[in-house]
């Protein structure tokens, strides 16, 4: 099947420019100023809207298999559809957890026949996630973009320097969840001023930044290309800086709640708890600097849906985690953009290309001739509330419900095949 798509914005070359596309099968045929209509092609006129190389989320949280009760990968894919992402990485927390060829199959085979994007899943580090042996990384390397045992931080010094060994003689990425066990206290938002002033639990920053910085020595013993997953803290953001300085092969993300919010605008509803949590005012202008300067390679949402009833607790008695792919482009646009912290093309490099590099994941070079067609279409004029009873997802539950915002996804396309079409918007 062929397509064309007039009169767009789009962004090639670090720049936006007006232009057509037609795109044959899987690939970006031409790319010109003007390209003529013909009976043989489905043409798609995009006047005056922005076309993006699609998004890729490297953190998110698909639940199946074991827990299809909170989101399965097709409703989940279909979330990302609608929201410009072309490609995830989904993360191993599941049952079984993909700790071993056999697991991970199951993983695999539920993407093959249910995926409406692409995804690409992380083996786990150590069996069961539970921090004492290592997986079977390299039956599973073929198989994976990196490995992380998200959701905990790895305690042993010694299983992480044997990971990350492992890891760099297999060429894959460590994404690492950094968190220091005995520094949580029993706590479950940030120790700020909230916490205090509302008599909860605090977690301390250095619970995140203490591990970074032994996952950062550890990574300079051996070589490792290492990923720090939704960094929360100011510290992290300054360890990380220095270590790129000293040129490691050190990369890192941060989710949009920790650049948008911060500890004093928290209720005490499940919606407002994450781990790690939202951290201070000043940890929320650090992210946001390490974004404009490039420490920050990437945003990811963190994607991790619950049932109505996990995040019913309020905030001491809820479970971890919050949705994010169906908001997050809007909310970063209207949240950074549109108040000139960052540029556009910032935004696109940080949510698409970036990820896309250091996953080694198709498409890392945009919008190009002969490049695979992945790409979304947005009306950044268009204008509304978002309300998560709206969502694809199965999970409901985030902290930007009500937030006004612009950016609407009209259209996204996974090589070459329409996964998403809103063009009655257009």
């Amino acid at each position: 099947m062929s397509y064309l798509l007039k009169n767009a914005f789009v962004y090639t070359g670090n720049t936006f420019s007006k232009l057509d596309l037609l795109i044959e099968r899987d690939i970006i045929k031409t790319i010109r100023e003007f390209i003529p209509k013909t009976t043989e092609i489905q043409v798609f006129d995009f006047f005056n809207k922005y076309i993006f190389p699609g998004f890729a989320d490297i953190h998110v949280h698909l639940r199946e298999p074991g827990f299809s009760y909170k989101e399965t990968i097709k409703s989940g894919t279909l979330a990302a559809a609608r929201s410009g992402y072309t490609a995830l990485g989904a993360m191993p927390n599941l049952k079984p957890v993909p700790d071993s060829v056999s697991n991970l199959r199951l993983q695999l085979e539920k993407i093959r026949s249910d995926a409406v994007v692409a995804v690409y899943p992380y083996g786990a580090i150590t069996l069961g996630e539970e921090g004492r042996q290592l997986s079977d990384m390299e039956g599973m390397a073929d198989d994976v973009i990196g490995f992380t045992d998200d959701g905990k931080g790895v305690q042993n010094d010694n299983i992480m320097h044997e990971a990350m060994k492992k890891a760099k003689a297999l060429g894959k990425v460590i994404a690492a969840h950094c968190e220091d066990d005995t520094l949580l206290y029993g706590g479950y938002i940030h120790e700020g001023a909230y916490a205090k002033e509302h008599g909860h639990i605090g977690i301390p920053s250095e619970s995140e930044w203490r591990q970074v910085k032994r996952d950062i020595a550890l990574a300079r013993e051996t070589g490792c290309a290492y990923h720090v997953c939704h960094i929360s803290t100011k510290e992290s953001v300054e360890l990380i800086r220095r270590a790129k300085e000293e040129g490691l092969d050190v990369s890192c993300e941060t989710a949009p709640h920790y650049l948008l919010l911060h500890d004093g605008l928290l209720r005490d509803e499940g919606r407002f708890r994450m781990n790690p949590p939202i951290r201070s005012y000043d940890d929320m202008l650090a992210l946001v600097e390490g974004i404009q300067d490039g420490t920050i390679d990437m945003i990811a949402t963190d994607h991790a849906p619950h049932s109505e009833e996990e995040k019913s607790g309020g905030l001491r008695d809820s479970l971890n985690g919050i949705t994010g792919l169906e908001c997050a482009f809007p909310i970063l646009y209207s949240g950074l953009v549109k108040t000139r912290k960052i540029s556009l093309e910032t935004l696109i490099e940080r949510m698409s290309l970036a990820p896309k590099k250091r996953f080694n994941l198709p498409a890392a070079d945009g919008i190009k001739e002969g490049g695979r067609a992945d790409i979304t279409v947005y009306d950044l004029e268009a204008e509304y509330v978002i309300d998560s009873n709206n969502f694809m997802s199965m999970g409901k539950s985030t902290p930007f419900d009500g937030y006004k915002v612009n950016g609407k996804c009209l259209f996204t396309m996974v090589a070459g095949k329409i996964v998403w079409e809103d063009v009655n918007n257009a």
